[in-house]
């Protein structure tokens, strides 16, 4: 790492820390909502799908503590329905249409974005809204298309796409940590 990418990080986090209320909150909703069978749906191209499934895998695994396992899709994973849906509704549809089809009214999205403009993760917030789901978002820096779409958006700003990326990697595992925190809270089952 450069000491340029190391200044970059540094200031990155100074700027997302009035964020991290934010992160609390959506832990809190999500501990509320999937051990009562709600469920979480994630989304992001590149870099974004692998940080959406690392909070998938989170969920359904565990964080740091053992817990119940909880439901959570990362939609990029299933590659045979994103191929079909790509090839027979277009690139635009491949998360919308897979949120009609698992996301069932008062579900979270996630969306993950570095640039907050990636077509096919707006078509999916606005198909969430279309079902009832929360849409909540990781971008980079504001204003973008993603963030004015979603009901609450935490956005990066930062020069590069792989500080961003890594600001959202931290905001994923500070998720993780509100929301075990707040199943310990409530004596959640383990």
């Amino acid at each position: 790492m450069t000491e340029s990418q190391l200044t970059d990080l540094s200031h990155a986090l100074e700027r997302v820390r009035p964020s991290l209320p934010t992160i609390t909150a959506w832990g809190r909703h999500l501990a509320a909502l999937l051990p009562s069978g709600g469920r979480l749906l994630a989304c992001g191209n590149g870099g974004s799908a692998a940080e959406a499934q690392h909070l998938t895998g989170e969920l359904v695994g565990r964080y740091v503590r053992d817990r119940m396992p909880l439901s959570a899709i990362a939609l990029h994973a299933d590659t045979s329905a994103g191929t079909a849906i790509g090839n027979d509704y277009g690139p635009d549809e491949l998360f919308a249409r897979q949120v009609r089809a698992h996301g069932r009214r008062g579900d979270v999205l996630v969306l993950l974005s570095t640039s907050g403009s990636s077509p096919n993760v707006v078509a999916a917030a606005k198909a969430a809204h279309e079902v009832g789901m929360w849409a909540w978002a990781l971008t980079g820096p504001a204003p973008n298309p993603l963030a004015a779409v979603c009901d609450d958006a935490v956005t990066v700003d930062a020069p590069r796409t792989s500080t961003v990326q890594e600001i959202h990697l931290f905001l994923v595992h500070a998720l993780c940590e509100a929301l075990d925190e707040r199943l310990d809270a409530i004596g959640a089952p383990r």
